[in-house]
């Protein structure tokens, strides 16, 4: 009862005029700035810290929040519209959203991400309310070990539940491996892999640099030789009667919604994970669990609201160890984290006892924002569906602008659009020879947390590799991914005694 009291209170902060209209533009904003190419949730709340010394503490925190959660709306458009996330969050949106664009249904690949986004933000809210103490907890018992094991099993899951050729998707995570490692060692601080001496090169290979080339340039590479450079306008629509036929599609998606928002809650949880790994975990266990996975990749509908339902349910529960133990559990609450302190608020276990007025009215903010965000969404996707009726031309002189402009802005150097124009050519010739991109963006993205709870790992252990078993929580993760691994070589091993002739 106390926590539906402190909940009730934390409703009577966030409803208040102010507050709403708060929300309201953060969310909007947040839209708008997770569905630009290069931008994000961690550039967006970045950008706009500034402006939240103009309110109260209380509401200047939920307008970064709402700004938060828009962006993680909002990263499905690009990917879906345009083939580019614009994060790493929406790298896996992108593998099924694009092709239902380039097959006429961007309408219903935007009304899949706004209602699975809408469910796993509702129901990762209800998690964090219920079962914020306890987890917390649960978090502490994360170190180097357990975040090891956790990013091999999505790596494994890849492996073992993919439907690519096993061999391909291995050596294209291995190569996104060896890409993360491009720059200075983080502990020794000796150059990397720095080829030919580039200066550019001794700051790594950024993902937002490999996702532009790879979904930005390589897809337009890619449409204009399938097509023999004459490809069609694409039959974008929308009205309201294909918006109630868009959601009744996806009541067969609900198991998927709900495995993705419990799996992105959880795994938001846990500090460092965040909702990249969340997404790709989710949309590799919604192929495995359909049936039909042989159509993943080609514009299954189920493909967008795993992931989509993943990272946003991810967002929610990365703010649970910022609130409860100070620690950001991901870029973008790391952010949220130095404006509280900024503001005077000192996150952690006291903060619910010292100041539960603010505790519970971001708690309830996030249940307005979610209802807001998939309102301004959906109303807004005719506009972005309209943006497919141009002429391919200018729709690829506007790719290729935001690739250049994306690439360059961060950084402002040329080194950046020199390596979107490289990836994208080699992005090109491997996907002509079968090679699947999504393991190399995904080793590219988790590349750096491998090595680091790695090295930490084994160097807290003097070099005693079966650390990752005798602990409970990751002994239990690495038994899991060494099922997964294995499954490809049962099923190759079955096929084999199937296909045996009889004596």
């Amino acid at each position: 009862m106390d926590m539906l009291s402190y909940l009730a209170d934390g409703f009577a902060v966030s409803l208040s005029p102010l507050n709403l209209a708060v929300v309201l533009v953060g969310v909007t904003a947040g839209l708008f700035i997770g569905a630009m190419p290069g931008l994000g949730s961690v550039n967006g709340v970045a950008i706009l810290l500034p402006m939240t010394f103009i309110v109260p503490p209380e509401s200047a925190i939920i307008f970064l929040a709402a700004v938060y959660y828009g962006a993680m709306y909002g990263g499905a458009i690009s990917s879906i519209l345009l083939g580019i996330p614009g994060a790493s969050t929406a790298v896996a949106t992108t593998f099924d959203g694009r092709p239902m664009a380039q097959k006429g249904e961007a309408g219903l690949a935007l009304i899949a991400a706004a209602v699975a986004s809408f469910v796993g933000g509702t129901i990762s809210v209800v998690l964090f309310t219920i079962l914020a103490a306890p987890l917390a907890e649960f978090a502490l018992a994360f170190g180097p070990p357990e975040e090891f094991a956790l990013v091999l099993l999505a790596f494994t899951t890849f492996v073992g539940l993919g439907g690519d050729d096993v061999v391909k998707t291995m050596m294209m995570i291995l190569f996104g491996l060896a890409l993360s490692t491009v720059g200075l060692d983080m502990i020794s601080g000796n150059p990397r892999l720095v080829f030919f001496d580039l200066p550019g090169f001794y700051s790594g290979i950024s993902f937002l640099i490999l996702a532009i080339g790879v979904y930005g340039v390589g897809e337009v590479l890619w449409t204009i030789e399938e097509t023999r450079g004459s490809p069609k306008v694409m039959n974008a629509r929308i009205g309201f009667r294909d918006l109630v036929d868009g959601v009744k599609k996806l009541g067969r998606t609900v198991r998927t919604m709900t495995m993705g928002s419990v799996l992105g809650f959880f795994v938001g949880v846990l500090p460092a994970a965040g909702a990249t790994p969340a997404a790709l975990m989710a949309y590799g266990l919604a192929r495995s669990g359909s049936k039909n996975p042989e159509n993943f990749g080609k514009g299954e509908v189920e493909g967008v609201v795993a992931p989509e339902a993943a990272n946003n349910a991810a967002s929610t529960g990365s703010l649970l160890p910022m609130l409860t133990l100070g620690i950001p559990g991901s870029p973008t609450t790391a952010l949220l984290l130095g404006g509280m302190v900024m503001w005077g608020l000192t996150p952690g276990p006291m903060l619910f006892i010292e100041q539960p007025g603010f505790v519970w009215g971001l708690i309830s903010s996030l249940y307005t924002a979610n209802v807001f965000a998939v309102i301004v969404n959906i109303a807004l996707i005719p506009l972005f569906v309209w943006a497919l009726r141009m002429p391919f031309p200018v729709l690829t002189a506007v790719v290729l602008t935001l690739c250049v402009v994306g690439g360059y802005a961060p950084n402002a150097r040329m080194h950046d659009v020199w390596m979107i124009v490289l990836f994208g050519f080699g992005a090109f010739v491997l996907r002509k020879t079968n090679y699947p991109m999504a393991p190399l963006v995904l080793a590219l993205v988790l590349g750096p947390l491998m090595e680091q709870s790695l090295r930490q790992s084994l160097i807290s252990s003097q070099g005693d590799m079966t650390t990752f078993f005798t602990r409970p929580i990751s002994g239990t993760l690495m038994a899991i991914s060494v099922i997964l691994f294995a499954l490809p070589i049962i099923k190759r091993l079955r096929s084999a005694g199937a296909l045996k002739p009889a004596q």
